[in-house]
């Protein structure tokens, strides 16, 4: 593709053109786009992005020796025989660049975005079970990784970069993808990962506390979330038939609902005013079943999903199915073909008669909807694994505490991610509003494991799990919280394999290969 094409189809971008004064060729043809100096391929256009830890401006040189033969950056550079453009924001830059570069793929195919503190990748996977029961083909990206027909890849972030994400949409166009489900993080909405992408679809799930480290406040978090529906569902290609499914049980649910531009979709568990609702719900540890009115129609349905929150998923999910039109035989399938999604109270197998869980829940919110659900179906004691990750938001580290003590029988508290944070200073913000509960309930040893109350830190994650293995009884239930499908655990600048699952799994064996449990 010529570089001039690329400059013509995004020239509001620009601040200023130069061109070094040169016999150099005017017009490079670009074969490749590249914002990782490292990965630059020879014709390859390099843009210098501003990051977190690091400035792509620091790194022009080596997309140079790489053979780069174009480059865009924020400030003025000439070099010999180099084209070189600057402009205000290379990220705006680069998701124009990437759009145009890889055939705007987001105007061919439908894309449904899903925003919200929780419940994004639940819903993902219930939307592409259904869809696949619909006989379409669904991609996914999200948090826990981006797939489509056999393809399963790794994912870094939640969204993707611009680049990588039109790279990837391209990819699922051309595999035969007719449907993109997309996690759309607060992070991409601000640093404009998800700009010049089509959406024919939004989704809102809920906003409780997280990511404060980022976005200073609760408001700010709010604001970051609302321009998802106020400026990327109305703009582009598909604004005349955008819609937007609220989730009206939340509160900032009903706030956002009077800013949206888009046509919408309400969606509730106790509201009767709501376009889709749900009644006569049965919840039970085997999961979810009852009916769901849309509109003037209702249905049964069954899911394997458990509690209120996975309830309001379900809703979310069949308000979009509902819009692209999918019949509610096939939303019935979908729904209760989507089985367990891994971390999100995902079943560790025993035979001890244990009830084990990994959940990824790592707000407040999130820990006290997953507790909650849990206490309604507890038959003896719930004992909790759980930390807070380190550089990030410290406020809520107190409410957790406070969560977890109410709605658990025994707390170990211990370690998640902590980064370049000590981990004992973590574990006491947590404990910072227990500590008369501290001084009573304090376990110092496990003398006997039929403690009925009490809070027990053990700052290594991996003794921590084995503990709650250790102590529990039959009917407990023990649930290993704030990971769930990670595999890795960051300890200052190291990055070391963990995975709970494999923890709990290999702590269950020993335990029964202890006891004699056949």
């Amino acid at each position: 593709m010529k570089f001039s094409y690329l400059l013509k189809e995004c020239t509001p971008l620009w601040e200023r053109t130069f061109i070094s004064a040169s016999d150099s060729e005017k017009d490079p043809e670009i074969s490749s786009i590249h914002f990782r100096a490292q990965q630059v391929k020879p014709g390859g256009l390099f843009i210098a992005v501003k990051g977190f830890k690091s400035d792509g401006h620091d790194y022009i040189d080596e997309a140079l020796k790489k053979g780069a033969v174009a480059i865009v950056a924020e400030k003025r550079l000439e070099f010999p025989e180099i084209r070189t453009v600057q402009v205000k924001n290379t990220r705006k830059a680069m998701a124009c660049i990437s759009s145009v570069f890889y055939h705007n793929p987001s105007e061919k195919m439908i894309l449904i975005g899903v925003t919200g503190t929780n419940g994004k990748t639940t819903i993902t996977w219930i939307l592409e079970s259904i869809l696949n029961a619909a006989g379409y083909v669904p991609g996914v990206i999200g948090t826990i990784n981006w797939r489509y027909k056999d393809h399963i890849f790794d994912n870094l972030n939640t969204t993707p970069e611009s680049m990588e994400l039109q790279k990837i949409l391209f990819q699922m166009k051309q595999a035969g993808v007719t449907h993109v489900i997309l996690e759309v993080s607060s992070h991409g909405i601000d640093l404009g990962r998800i700009n010049n992408i089509s959406f024919d679809i939004g989704i809102f799930t809920n906003l409780s506390q997280d990511h404060l480290d980022y976005h200073k406040n609760m408001k700010q978090y709010f604001l970051c979330k609302k321009r998802f529906f106020t400026k990327y569902l109305v703009k582009g290609t598909k604004k005349s038939f955008a819609r937007a499914i609220i989730n009206i049980d939340d509160q900032k649910g009903k706030l956002l609902l009077g800013s949206v531009l888009s046509k919408t979709i309400t969606t509730s568990t106790k509201n009767n005013t709501a376009d889709i609702k749900s009644y006569d719900v049965q919840d039970d540890i085997l999961g979810l079943s009852g009916r769901i009115r849309i509109k003037e129609k209702n249905f049964s349905f069954q899911s394997e999903l458990t509690g209120k929150f996975n309830l309001e998923n379900i809703l979310s999910a069949t308000g979009a199915c509902h819009v692209l039109g999918i019949s509610i035989e096939n939303i019935k399938k979908g729904i209760k073909r989507c089985k367990s999604i891994p971390g999100r109270l995902e079943r560790i197998k025993n035979i001890s008669n244990k009830f084990i869980f990994v959940d990824y829940a790592h707000t407040p919110n999130a820990l006290e909807a997953v507790l909650k659900t849990l206490k309604k179906r507890a038959l003896a004691r719930i004992i909790l694994i759980f930390g807070c990750g380190g550089d990030r938001d410290r406020a809520k580290r107190s409410i957790m505490g406070k969560i977890a003590f109410k709605y658990s029988d025994i707390a170990i508290i211990t370690s998640d991610n902590p980064r370049t944070e000590d981990p004992n200073v973590i574990i006491n913000d947590i404990l910072k509003d227990l500590k008369d509960s501290l001084a009573k309930y304090r376990i110092k040893n496990f003398k006997n494991e039929f403690i009925k109350k009490g809070i027990f830190i053990e700052p290594d994650r991996k003794k921590a799990l084995k503990t709650a293995i250790k102590i529990s009884l039959p009917n407990d239930i023990v649930i290993a919280a704030g990971k769930g499908h990670e595999t890795e655990q960051i300890l200052k600048n190291n990055t070391i394999y963990f995975d709970d699952r494999k923890v709990l799994e290999n702590a269950v064996v020993n335990y029964e290969l202890d006891t004699g449990i056949k």
